[in-house]
Formats: structure tokens, sequence, C-alpha cells
């Protein structure tokens, strides 16, 4: 089987699992417990949150663990904006994560926030004469995404963050495609927040973090014993906690060398699909995105049929976000883009892992062309 889904999760590593086994077991203290084996647990999380701050070139302090990507972007994104004395408006980009938009939608129904969706270009991309047009006074915040999900496509964050500075609103990132492929260390680029999942670069599901620069008040989401400094209450994961400081540490290690080298087999295969697929057409950006995601839409066919296709030839893939698995409604980041909907139905992702070669490439390219032509006969 040729794993071309890395965007909705990847493999637990085993140094991961290595790194967690002592907080499954004999370390299973609680870190707010006074006493010996509860001191250990904190050493533990205490050093697995010096660790995170570490790659991300940020404050320990300023992190919150949370259950996943998800609850950090919900965190970030109605903690800053409730907690925010500048006003009730909020810009974020039609084709942000479900996590982001129904967060925003949710503030804007029941805390009567006005939301502006700043305009993007074909390929996904937010100009920064694009989003200084939309900023106001009561602008509370503005949430992006350093790399979508399903496109692939990458922000420039330094211009974006330039831009929301100078405004003085804050800038929330969703980086959750980002990790393990691009630069972290963005608190020097005008960014404020930052969300990550650890299921996307070798850690469990279930643990994610948000990062929330300590000067930007936030409403916390969940009320309890006040842990992770009050932002977010609740008993900490620390098995889990210390499987993503160490799959971040992993991941940083060896991001440079492999998005490199990856991007170099993405591009070979986005070349080898667009010059033999009748019709095929790339999404996202061709030059700004992310190196382990090559995704198309392949018009006259449905994009269900292909995948079908493509797993009965041993090629595992997506249609776009995990989190819309099974929908027959045609990708909201696609139509978002100006793409008509029936040709946005038959879209398909792929995302890799490092460990993608020249001969999975092949492999996969002649399932392609294989499965577009079989469900192209059928149609």
């Amino acid at each position: 089987m040729l794993y071309f889904d890395s965007a909705a999760t990847t493999p637990v590593r085993r140094e991961v699992l290595e790194a967690m086994w002592p907080y499954l077991t004999t370390e299973f203290g609680n870190p707010s417990s006074h006493h010996t084996v509860g001191e250990r647990a904190a050493d533990a999380l205490a050093d697995a949150r010096s660790r995170v701050a570490a790659v991300l070139g940020v404050r320990a302090g300023d992190l919150v663990f949370t259950s996943g990507g998800t609850e950090a972007d919900n965190l970030a994104v109605k903690g800053i904006a409730l907690g925010s004395t500048r006003g009730r408006h909020i810009v974020t980009a039609a084709t942000e994560h479900e996590a982001v938009l129904e967060s925003v939608d949710y503030l804007r129904r029941l805390h009567g926030f006005e939301v502006t969706f700043v305009e993007l270009k074909p390929d996904g991309i937010v100009t920064p004469d694009a989003l200084d047009a939309v900023l106001r006074p009561d602008t509370a915040l503005v949430t992006l995404m350093y790399a979508n999900n399903e496109i692939g496509t990458v922000q420039d964050l330094g211009a974006l963050g330039a831009v929301t500075a100078a405004h003085g609103v804050p800038f929330h990132i969703d980086a959750v495609q980002a990790a393990g492929w691009l630069d972290l260390r963005v608190s020097g680029q005008g960014v404020d927040a930052l969300s990550l999942a650890g299921h996307k670069v070798g850690a469990p599901k279930g643990i994610g973090l948000a990062w929330l620069r300590g000067r930007l008040p936030v409403e916390p989401l969940v009320h309890g014993g006040g842990q992770e400094r009050g932002r977010r209450s609740g008993t900490e994961n620390v098995a889990a906690i210390v499987g993503l400081a160490t799959a971040l540490e992993l991941a940083e290690k060896e991001r440079a060398d492999a998005a490199v080298r990856v991007s170099v087999l993405r591009d070979e295969m986005i070349a080898r699909v667009l010059g033999t697929v009748p019709g095929a057409l790339l999404t996202g950006s061709a030059t700004s995105r992310l190196p382990n995601s090559a995704s198309f839409c392949f018009p006259g066919t449905s994009g269900e049929a292909v995948l079908l296709e493509l797993e009965r030839r041993g090629v595992v893939s997506s249609s776009g976000s995990a989190c819309a698995a099974g929908s027959d409604e045609p990708s909201h980041v696609l139509t978002a883009l100006g793409m008509p909907p029936e040709v946005a139905q038959t879209a398909v992702r792929f995302t890799f892992g490092a460990e993608l070669t020249h001969e999975t490439v092949e492999s996969a390219v002649a399932a392609i062309v294989a499965s577009v032509s079989a469900v192209s006969a059928l149609s």
C-alpha cells in the first residue's frame, strides 16, 4: 500500500511511543498533585513544555496543551476574540479549516461579531494589500491558515504579519499542516497565536497546542482547576504531551532536508500527472505550496470514484479534508476560489511523508492514470 494521506494523519513514530511509555505505566502521577509521584509528572510536563517552546522559538509559559488542532483553533479564535477590547470584527478567509470557520460563525451568531472574508487570489494566496483593505479600528482578530490542508497553498506570514502589526490587530495562524514542513518559529513575523496538532507529525491523535502570546487577553473555553495557567483547565495528558514534544523535535531536526528532497519529488509527480492525465488541473499555488502536497481536479470524473479505483490499485489518498470525508458536497475551499461545483467534486489530494521516493511517485502516477481512465470510461 502507498499511503498518500498524511494531511489526514501520520503513523505514531516508534521514538514517540518509547518516550510516552513510562507515563502510561509507572510514572502515572497527576502533575497537579503535591507529592513525589505527582511532582515527577509535573517535572515531565515542564520539560516537554520547554522542549516544544524551543522548537517554536517562544516562551514556554505561553503554550497551552489541548486535545488537538480543532480545540487549539477554537481556543485561539474564540478566546482572543472574546478577550479583546478592540471591537466585534473578525477577518478570515473562506478557505479556512472548519474548526476556524465554525468558531467564527459561533462568534457571529451568539456574540454579535461581524465577519469579513478577505479576497483571495485564484490559487488561495492572501495578498498584503487585500488584508490591509479589510482591517478596521474594531478588528479584534485576523485568523488565517499558514498552509491550506486541501490545496497546500502557503501564505507569506511575514508580509501579512507586517500588515496586522501595523494596525495593532492580533494575528492567529492555523499551522496544523505546516508542522514538519515549514519553519514554525513565527513569533518575529507579526504572529500572535498559533495552532498545532500532534498527529500530523508522528504523535498520537488527541494532543495539540495553542501558542498564545502572553500579553494577549484570552477568554478560556474550559473552566475548572486553572491548569495551563488558567487558559485551559483539566488534568494534562502528560504521556501525550511528552510524545508531542518528541515528535516535534524529530520533525524539526529532519525538516530542512526532507522539505528539499520531497519538494523535488512533489514537482515530479505534479508534472507527470498534468502531462499524462487528459484535462487534469492542479489546485492551489504552483510555486508557494507545501513540499508534501499535490492536489488535482479531474474534470469529467467523480473524485470519490477515482479514490476507490486508486485504493483498488494500492494507493490511499483523499478528496480533501478528513473532517469532510464522506460528504457529497464539493470542497468549500475550491468553490471559494471560484471553481464550479461540478469540477470541485472531482478533487483528489495526495499528501505524503518524508519517506517518499522516486519509485513510489512512479507507482502512484501509474495508478492515477489508470484510475482516472477507468472512471472516465465508465462516465
